[in-house]
């Protein structure tokens, strides 16, 4: 008898609880962003700012999360025949960290369908070491950062998508990338 009671106020409160995670989920507004033939969403908050490099078909920074200190940057790459595959361009991501031993960390992997084909979408974290290109400012060494990547080979190139930033900022903003990856559409 008193569960009973207790049943439609509960079932009220489970209802607007609901309604209120839809109406969050309907605020988180996108914009697509084009890098060379290759379409992807994105956050309305993701900045697209102008590219350092002629390699870089799109990029964007995103505001770091309370008491992190610099901004994830978020560069798409494209090259026509693939650049070297999945695991040599995983394995060159991943060379990019290192752990507490001063060795490349593990880098996690796993297929994700795109609009345009399956991805492979890879994560690691360590004291980044950014490469260095000559006539190019050198990005500063960063401890206690992230990198969430995205690859998706077709048959004409290559799409590799690569974001780093501090750890926190990164774990926050994995939902957000995990759907980006899942928006891939390649221009036919």
């Amino acid at each position: 008898m008193k569960a009973a009671r207790f049943a439609a106020p509960l079932a009220a409160i489970a209802t607007l609880l609901g309604a209120d995670l839809h109406a969050q989920e309907a605020k988180t507004e996108t914009q697509t962003i084009e890098a060379r033939g290759l379409k992807l969403q994105v956050p309305a908050t993701w900045e697209k700012v102008g590219s350092t490099s002629q390699m870089r078909a799109a990029q964007l920074k995103v505001k770091p999360a309370e008491g992190d200190d610099y901004p994830a940057e978020m560069v798409v790459f494209v090259f026509p025949g693939g650049a070297g595959g999945v695991d040599d361009n995983i394995n060159r991501w991943r060379n990019m960290f290192k752990d507490e031993d001063g060795k490349a960390p593990k880098m996690e992997t796993r297929k994700v369908a795109s609009k345009s084909g399956e991805a492979t979408r890879c994560e690691t974290s360590g004291h980044y070491h950014p490469s260095r290109f000559p006539g190019l400012p050198a990005e500063p060494d960063r401890p206690g950062a992230r990198l969430l990547g995205a690859i998706l080979l077709t048959d004409d190139a290559g799409y590799f998508i690569r974001m780093v930033g501090p750890d926190k900022t990164m774990k926050g903003l994995a939902d957000d990338f995990d759907a980006m990856v899942k928006s891939l559409e390649v221009a036919k």
